[in-house]
């Protein structure tokens, strides 16, 4: 392990933000915690809010993250009070969380971490807890308390198996209190305990410890193929991620049988070793590494593989007949040990793994099918390193079971806000670099959904969905460039959307071009070119999206950005006009055929919408002014005074319309025209 501690990072750092500081190195480790894992602590002396003198510990808030964890999520319990219950014979967690409310400092702060008696009733100062690979390696095989002795001598007592609360919590605070010279406590199929009289105390420790684990592992496996032979070889790089994207809608239908999800893709390295190796399969179905590793991850991955990954139809139905013994497997684990009758959680795995391609994993959002990816990676080292010592192991089902239904996990989901109206949804807008497409990208974003923005420009594309991350988070959209009328790179931005994502619910048709140009003087080039972008660019799009929806089950929603023009055409505009109208056309025949795999598809009349578009050039500016016989400058308000409202058509306006039909506010429509024109009698529907 490297000390990533910087002096002169903390020369000016108080006690607190040393905890702060010191917690996210931690975090910055995956190798010591993953996504929200691992706990420390701080005892010093404060003001109560009676002015008084208090023994307080600043210990993480229950659902903090190490990585970015702040100073106010570290609430503060009274010692005192922590100290007063040690005494005790037991105690429930529902009775310790109620206590631990009535010991905070600041009764608003965040509850304190189910852990806190384990740190209040070590003496020293400084606690810290991970689940370090290393530490899990050493303990998570047949032979683990062996390995740990030999390791660590008597510097480091062994703590047999049990779910964090209040039994654990004592038994450490023995162990503690009867051998003084200990460095630290492991804590068996769990991770490692050390502490100090400060944080880099502590932290030193730490990681002095789980150097030397690393080192005894290392010697265990030098030389040696703890996976086995080669069993299964990985296809070629662009032949396995065919294979993902077209397996993905599948694979993403099947898990969203009880709630929609999310889908991640991948083909790392290790993870193509793993499955391909000859004891792959019997080891992914032991278990995982640590009681906090199951909830992210649940108790097994599915296990998907046929004799040739590349015959999609086989590998189809291979994945819905696993997928559908996968949730009765579970159900009927979860019925054998579920004495306390809670609700049945999803009973479809987050992690699955084909051999010879990679990996899916699967979350309600790109953030969570990321988290169990990542920490399968960390299960697959453990179980490499376990394996070097002797046979791996994990917990028992019943304790696997008492993890994942434990009361207050399952209090925390009720905690969770409601999701938002897009929320588990991927749409894919084309044209959404600028103007409408990218106002409803944006506006799709912000009402819950992943977005594929896709352009004929790829940077103006790359600018919004980095603007999208940058205030929805991380992996909430994916810029590419997009050509409507190219078939193959159509084909090729769905794949990619299938990659990213799992698939495709919401596809905004926007991408369009405007020419203008009297009949008798018009180029058929010019005729040409409307109908493949305005016309056939909305074909191939339709198909792709179809194609992708049918597989993958869950039904779906198309918004077709139409035009004013379709009810009523404009002089100088025939290209346009009857481009679109086949547009429309179109639209209504998705509308038809889709709507027996539950798809729907209307369309949107805007007019007039000159923020940030693409499509009034200076030179359209010019024809259609030449039209309404007036100068290119009063254009925009010809058109604001043409309508009923006297109003300016805006790209949001827009975007609020395509929510609508996106969304489930207008499940019960299809094949319908919304105009988004401010009132243009001679558009009006009859």
């Amino acid at each position: 392990m490297h000390s990533r501690w910087s002096e002169a990072d903390v020369a000016s750092l108080d006690p607190l933000d040393l905890l702060v500081y010191s917690s996210r190195l931690y975090g910055a480790d995956s190798t010591l915690v993953v996504w929200g894992g691992g706990n420390t602590s701080l005892k010093q002396t404060e003001t109560d809010y009676r002015g008084r003198p208090a023994e307080v510990m600043r210990v993480k808030g229950s659902g903090s993250d190490m990585k970015s964890i702040r100073r106010q999520d570290f609430p503060g319990v009274r010692m005192e009070d922590v100290r007063a219950i040690l005494e005790r014979e037991q105690m429930s967690d529902e009775e310790m969380t109620a206590f631990l409310r009535h010991t905070l400092m600041e009764p608003d702060s965040p509850r304190p971490s189910i852990e806190t008696l384990l740190h209040a009733w070590i003496p020293d100062a400084s606690v810290a807890h991970s689940h370090a690979d290393a530490i899990l390696m050493l303990t998570n095989n047949c032979d683990g308390e062996m390995h740990v002795s030999r390791c660590f001598g008597r510097s480091v007592a062994m703590v047999p198996y049990l779910r964090p609360g209040f039994a654990l919590s004592k038994q450490v605070a023995e162990v503690v209190a009867r051998q003084k010279d200990l460095r630290g406590v492991v804590l068996m199929k769990h991770g490692l305990i050390t502490w100090g009289a400060d944080s880099k105390d502590s932290y030193d420790i730490h990681l002095e410890l789980v150097t030397k684990a690393e080192e005894y592992i290392a010697g265990a496996k030098r030389g040696r193929r703890v996976f086995g032979g080669v069993r299964r070889a990985a296809l070629p790089p662009e032949e396995r991620r065919a294979v993902a994207a077209a397996i993905a809608p599948v694979l993403r239908g099947g898990v969203s049988a009880k709630q929609r999800s999310v889908l991640r893709f991948d083909d790392s390295e290790d993870v193509l070793e793993f499955i391909g190796a000859e004891r792959g399969q019997e080891l992914s179905q032991i278990g995982p590494a640590t009681p906090d590793h199951l909830m992210n991850t649940k108790r097994l991955p599915l296990w998907l593989e046929v004799p040739d990954p590349t015959d999609i139809p086989a590998l189809a139905a291979a994945a819905n007949a696993k997928l559908a013994a996968y949730a009765d497997a579970y159900t009927s684990f979860v019925a054998a040990h579920n004495h306390a009758g809670h609700p049945l959680l999803d009973p479809f795995p987050r992690v699955m793994l084909l051999p010879g391609v990679g990996m899916f994993t699967a979350g309600m959002d790109a953030r969570r099918a990321r988290i169990p990816g990542d920490i399968y990676h960390h299960t697959i080292s453990v179980m490499a390193g376990a394996s070097a010592l002797a046979t791996y192991e994990s917990l028992s089902d019943e304790d696997a079971f008492g993890a994942e239904y434990w009361p207050l996990e399952l209090y925390k989901l009720t905690l969770l806000p409601p999701e938002q109206e897009l929320a588990r949804r991927v749409a894919l807008v084309t044209g959404g670099g600028r103007g409408i497409g990218r106002a409803i990208a944006e506006r799709l974003a912000a009402a819950g959904a992943h977005v594929v923005v896709t352009d004929l420009n790829a940077t103006a594309a790359a600018e919004v969905a980095a603007a999208i991350e940058g205030v929805q988070g991380a992996g909430r959209a994916v810029g590419l460039a997009l050509d409507v009328t190219d078939e193959p790179a159509v084909a090729a931005a769905f794949r990619t959307a299938a990659l990213a994502y799992g698939g495709v619910d919401i596809v905004v048709s926007n991408a369009g071009i405007a020419e203008a140009a009297p009949i008798e003087q018009m180029e058929a080039a010019l005729w040409r070119r409307s109908l493949e972008v305005n016309a056939t660019g909305h074909f191939l799009v339709s198909r792709e999206a179809l194609r992708l929806m049918r597989a993958q089950g869950l039904g779906g929603s198309f918004v077709f950005i139409a035009s004013k023009n379709v009810p009523a055409p404009g002089k100088d505009f025939a290209a346009y006009s009857a481009a679109k109208a086949a547009e429309a056309q179109l639209a209504r025949i998705v509308a038809i055929e889709g709507a027996e795999i539950g798809v729907r598809a209307n369309m949107l009349h805007p007019d007039a919408v000159f923020e940030g578009s693409g499509l009034f050039s200076p030179e359209l500016r010019a024809g259609r002014a030449a039209a309404h016989g007036i100068a290119p400058e009063q254009l925009e308000e010809f058109y604001r005074t043409r309508n009923l409202l006297k109003t300016r058509v805006l790209a949001g306006d827009v975007a609020e319309a395509a929510l609508f039909f996106a969304s489930d506010r207008s499940a019960k429509t299809t094949g319908a025209a919304l105009a988004v024109d401010g009132g243009v009698r001679e558009a009006f529907a009859r």
